[in-house]
C-alpha cells in the first residue's frame, strides 16, 4: 500500500492537469491587481450606492451603518425641479454641459490647429513643441493656483494688461464672482486641455504619410483642402476617441473649480462635481449627494454608450 501511494506521488501530472498549471499561471499573476480594482473601483461605487438609498446626515455620521433607509427620497429631491435642491442641481447641471461644451471644442480647435502647423519643419519646432505641453505636465494645484492669482482683480495681471494696458474697460472685474466666473473657469480649463488634445493629433499625424500632401499640393490643392480632403480624414478615428475623453474629463473635473474658487464657487463656476461635493461634505447631506452622484454616473454612462453607437454606425456606413 504504502509504495502504492509513493508511486503516485512520483506519477508525473496528468494532460489536463498540466494544462491547469499552465494556463492557470496568467490568471494568477493577474490576481492582485483584479483585487485591486475592486477595492479601490467596486467597492466606493457600491457603498455610494448603498448610501444613496439611505437618509445619511450629520445625525447619523458617526455610526453610518445604522443610518434608517430613505427608499427613493434622495433620487426624488434631486429630481424634483419645484424644489429648491432640484433647482440648484439643475442649474449645475446646466453650467457644466455649457462649459463643456465650449471647453472641449475650443481644446479641440486648437489641439487640432496646433498640431497641424507643427507637421511642417522648421527652425525651433521641438522647442514650441515642448512649450506647448508645458500647461499638461505642470500639477494641476500649482497651475489653478497660479491662475487664481492672475484673476485677482486688484493686484491679478489679467486686469493690469486689460484695463491698465489695453484699456479694454475703464473698471476693473471681479472674474473670480459673478458671472464673469465663467469665464475664467473655461479659461483655465481649455490651457489644460488643449496640449493634450495637441499631443494625441500630433501623434496620429506621424501616420499620415507625407507623399499624400506632396501629391495634393503638385494638383493645386491649397492648405485648407488638404486639411479637409487629408488630415480630416485621417484624424477621425482620432478624434471620435479624443472627444469622449475631453467631454468626460471635464464634465468631471473638480479640482479645477475647486481650487480655482474654493469650497463655495460662485453661481455661473458651479460645476456639477463641485456642487455634489457641497451636497455631501458643506450640508452634510450624504444620502443626497451619493443620489446625485449615481444619477451624473448614470448620464455619463448613457452620453458615452450613444456616442459610441453613434460613432460606430457612422463608420460602418462608410465601409
Amino acid at each position: 500500500m504504502l509504495a502504492r501511494r509513493a508511486a503516485r506521488r512520483g506519477r508525473p501530472p496528468g494532460r489536463l492537469g498540466g494544462r491547469l498549471r499552465r494556463g492557470g499561471l496568467p490568471y494568477l499573476l493577474l490576481l492582485p491587481a483584479v483585487v485591486a480594482e475592486l477595492i479601490v473601483h467596486l467597492v466606493p461605487m457600491v457603498t455610494g450606492l448603498w448610501m444613496s438609498f439611505r437618509e445619511l446626515t450629520l445625525f447619523f455620521i458617526r455610526d453610518w451603518s445604522k443610518a434608517p433607509s430613505a427608499g427613493l427620497d434622495n433620487y426624488r429631491v434631486a429630481v424634483d425641479l419645484h424644489g429648491a435642491v432640484g433647482k440648484d442641481l439643475l442649474r449645475s447641471f446646466v453650467v457644466t454641459v455649457l462649459v463643456t461644451i465650449l471647453a472641449v471644442g475650443l481644446s479641440w480647435l486648437l489641439g487640432t490647429t496646433a498640431a497641424v502647423l507643427m507637421q511642417d519643419r522648421f527652425r525651433g519646432r521641438g522647442l514650441l513643441r515642448a512649450l506647448f505641453l508645458v500647461p499638461y505636465a505642470l500639477p494641476v494645484y500649482a497651475a489653478v493656483i497660479t491662475w487664481s492669482f492672475l484673476f485677482q482683480r486688484d493686484t491679478g495681471m489679467v486686469d493690469h494688461v486689460l484695463v491698465d494696458q489695453l484699456h479694454v474697460s475703464s473698471d476693473r472685474p471681479f472674474w473670480l464672482i459673478g458671472d464673469n466666473s465663467f469665464w475664467a473657469l473655461i479659461t483655465v480649463i481649455v490651457w489644460r486641455s488643449w496640449p493634450f488634445a495637441f499631443l494625441v493629433l500630433m501623434a496620429g499625424l506621424q501616420n499620415v504619410p507625407r507623399e499624400q500632401y506632396e501629391a495634393a499640393a503638385i494638383d493645386g490643392a491649397g492648405i485648407w483642402k488638404q486639411v479637409r480632403h487629408i488630415t480630416m480624414p485621417a484624424l477621425r478615428p482620432i478624434n471620435q476617441v479624443l472627444v469622449l475623453v475631453l467631454f468626460l474629463w471635464t464634465f468631471n473635473d473638480f479640482n479645477t473649480p475647486f481650487v480655482l474658487f474654493g469650497k463655495a464657487a460662485p453661481d455661473r463656476g458651479d460645476l456639477i462635481s463641485v456642487h455634489i461635493y457641497q451636497e455631501s461634505f458643506v450640508t452634510w447631506n450624504f444620502g443626497a449627494g451619493a443620489a446625485m452622484s449615481v444619477l451624473l454616473l448614470l448620464f455619463l454612462l448613457l452620453v458615452s454608450v450613444v456616442y459610441l453607437l453613434a460613432t460606430s454606425r457612422r463608420r460602418a456606413a462608410r465601409v
